[in-house]
């Protein structure tokens, strides 16, 4: 296993295991396999992996409790948790903490974080005190690094950077979202200050485990034996301010080929980075609407839509993001999908011809039955 040097002489392992997928009986995602995620989490442990992530809300509030009891026989100081307080969940700071602390068994949390704050919500987290509390509980020692999980727009981002001198933030990064979303300008937010990052969705929820049989062929024809999904942890290995890359292991199959990728395989060459852009170029039609956000449709648009905005939200939850039909609401009134009057004028504009009023018609119709 490789490892990262955080601070403090903490060491933490390049892969985190993430326990938000673990093996579950039925269709109950309260209901944990307790056996088959053991064996995962313990498989984890015996080979290297020090850092495990959870929340409040992961397997309907049950992922704390079972990630508690799956590390008791092991030495408290030999691995590192993350955790998450989740502001809808339950917006009392203080209960929602000790009972996350009730349900680990633990006396502190190694990394805590903010969850997965958005655009829609981000002045009702800043007046939410929470900040202060938890600041409070590092001083405490309750917490030993506190942080954020992000889930929004760059002038959010900092703002937050600006709020609080954070330890580590978690964002979405994969090569997909990197050449087509707003990743790169996350990452490089947080490069420029300076701040550890850790990763979720390197693998976008398995959707780039499995690429079309022609993008595969890309990737199969220089490395015969490597598994898709090991192409995509290894270019986020690659990006410098990443310190771990969480990966949601819900099986044996996965866990073991993570490991391989994280022991015995490095960051992509330049070449190889060459041939994993090549695979997302073949793969992006297939999945998402090529939109290169060149704007030369907004000023022709009569409702002054931000169609680059909208079209990179469609991606989103086409790509299995379907929260994101949230975002949506966000945006100004008039504004929003619905609110397109289908002329056709930002298509004869769009260098690569997307019918832009078609997806915005079938956004609307999404938005409606989410």
């Amino acid at each position: 296993m490789q490892y990262k040097n955080f601070k403090d002489n903490i060491s933490l392992s390049r892969l985190g295991m993430g326990a938000m997928r673990l093996p579950v009986v039925g269709e109950d995602q309260g209901n944990i396999d307790y056996d088959k995620a053991k064996e995962i989490i313990d498989y984890a442990y015996k080979n290297g992996i020090n850092y495990y992530d959870t929340a409040y809300i992961y397997h309907n509030q049950k992922s704390e409790e079972f990630l508690g009891k799956a590390l008791k026989e092991y030495p408290r100081e030999s691995f590192y948790v993350a955790d998450k307080f989740n502001l809808q969940a339950q917006p009392d700071c203080a209960k929602q903490f000790q009972e996350q602390l009730d349900r680990l068994q633990m006396e502190y949390i190694d990394f805590y974080l903010m969850h997965g704050i958005q655009d829609p919500w981000i002045e009702e987290f800043f007046n939410s005190g929470a900040i202060a509390y938890f600041d409070e509980k590092k001083k405490e020692g309750k917490i030993r690094n506190l942080g954020f999980s992000f889930h929004g727009s760059p002038d959010n981002l900092r703002r937050l950077l600006k709020a609080y001198q954070w330890d580590f933030v978690q964002i979405q990064l994969n090569y997909f979202d990197w050449y087509y979303g707003e990743a790169r300008v996350l990452y490089e937010i947080l490069e420029e200050a300076g701040i550890p990052i850790m990763v979720m969705e390197p693998v976008r929820g398995g959707r780039l485990a499995s690429l079309t049989p022609e993008a595969e062929k890309v990737l199969k024809d220089a490395e015969p034996d490597a598994s898709i999904s090991s192409w995509a942890l290894r270019w986020v290995m690659s990006r410098p301010q990443v310190q771990v890359v969480l990966s949601g292991m819900s099986n044996m199959e996965q866990i073991q080929d993570n490991v391989r990728t994280f022991s015995e395989k490095g960051e992509l060459s330049d070449e190889e980075d060459a041939l994993l852009k090549k695979a997302a170029e073949i793969f992006r039609p297939t999945v998402a609407v090529p939109c290169t956000a060149c704007r030369y449709c907004c000023p022709e648009c009569p409702q002054g839509l931000d169609i680059p905005k909208i079209l990179a939200l469609y991606n989103d939850i086409k790509m299995g993001e379907v929260w994101r039909a949230s975002f949506a609401n966000a945006l100004p009134e008039g504004k929003r999908p619905e609110d397109c009057i289908g002329c056709g004028s930002c298509t004869s504009h769009c260098p690569q011809s997307i019918d832009v009023p078609s997806i915005m018609q079938e956004f609307a119709k999404m938005r409606e039955s989410l």
